[in-house]
């Protein structure tokens, strides 16, 4: 695991080691790594380097000191003193020109900052690889010519719940089998009936995104909470893992927490929430936006 680093000189430089196992088989933090973030959490308690470092990150351009002080009503000593801590850990690059000071941000921290965050909170440790105590009723295989009906019929019960997609219409079968990758389309059956459904379709045609694919799961009405969705997500993971699939994303909405919890489960970590990102029967709706990473990637 490798993260940007915040500054090229001194203890901030130190990037992320790695996140080592401790004896019970616990990933733990490494501690050097735990001593650069404190410093750069201790760095930014202090609200007015908050606020600094905001003004000169939204300002898009280098800023001088005295720009810095009038826009946020300090004096002059106070605000050299807190960019010159911000520029200790390499929050910020500093130059002169001529007789004023010159401010930047550091783009590392861009990145290196939500890394650290992201590390602390556990969210780049290794992940499931996909749910465990599989239900033995159900069956999961591949996606036939004849079980287009019946995924058609899982769909549009997944369309009636109103928390599984935007759409409003079961697409063409045609229009399914253009999108979805061969060999990523699965169908669950118990006693032979098609209860559920999973798939994952190309997100771009470029070939440096040949291994990301955007996935869905679908459970057909009658038969939620009896591991369906545990079955076919297993068997879509594992199968991305086998065929070279480096990254798979979803996009569901909050309100699905069935279906969270499912990709949770399967090794899917939430990136973020985006708001208002479309209309649902005349309602802006939010979607949670989640990604799994292969392990060895």
């Amino acid at each position: 695991m490798t993260t940007t680093t915040v500054r090229s000189g001194g203890s901030a430089a130190r990037g992320v080691r790695g996140e080592a196992p401790d004896g019970a088989g616990a990933v733990q933090l490494a501690p050097a790594d735990a001593s650069t973030y404190a410093e750069w959490f201790a760095c930014l308690a202090e609200p007015m380097r908050v606020r600094l470092l905001h003004a000169v990150a939204v300002a898009g351009r280098a800023v001088t000191v005295g720009e810095l002080t009038e826009r946020l009503g300090v004096s002059q000593s106070t605000c050299s003193h807190h960019v010159r801590k911000l520029a200790d850990v390499g929050f910020v690059h500093l130059r002169k020109d001529r007789t004023a000071t010159l401010v930047t941000i550091n783009p590392a921290c861009c990145t290196g900052l939500p890394h650290a965050a992201d590390a602390v909170m556990g969210m780049l440790a290794p992940r499931p690889c996909c749910p465990e105590d599989l239900p033995v009723d159900v069956t999961v295989r591949a996606l036939g010519p004849d079980d287009w009906d019946a995924v058609r019929r899982v769909y549009a019960e997944g369309i009636a719940t109103g928390d599984a997609t935007f759409e409003t219409e079961v697409p063409d079968h045609r229009v399914l089998d253009e999108g979805w990758l061969p060999g990523h389309r699965w169908v669950a059956e118990i006693d032979g009936r098609v209860v559920g459904f999973a798939a994952a379709r190309a997100v771009s045609a470029r070939p440096v995104y040949s291994g990301v694919a955007e996935t869905s799961v679908y459970v057909g009405d009658g038969v939620r909470g009896r591991g369906v969705g545990k079955a076919l997500v297993h068997r879509q993971v594992t199968a991305a893992d086998d065929a070279g699939l480096w990254t798979l994303q979803t996009s569901i909405f909050p309100e699905n927490r069935a279906s969270l919890a499912l990709h949770h489960s399967a090794g899917f970590r939430t990136l973020g929430l985006r708001e208002r990102i479309g209309r649902h029967h005349g309602v802006w709706r939010d979607t949670v936006y989640l990604e799994r990473r292969r392990a060895d990637d």
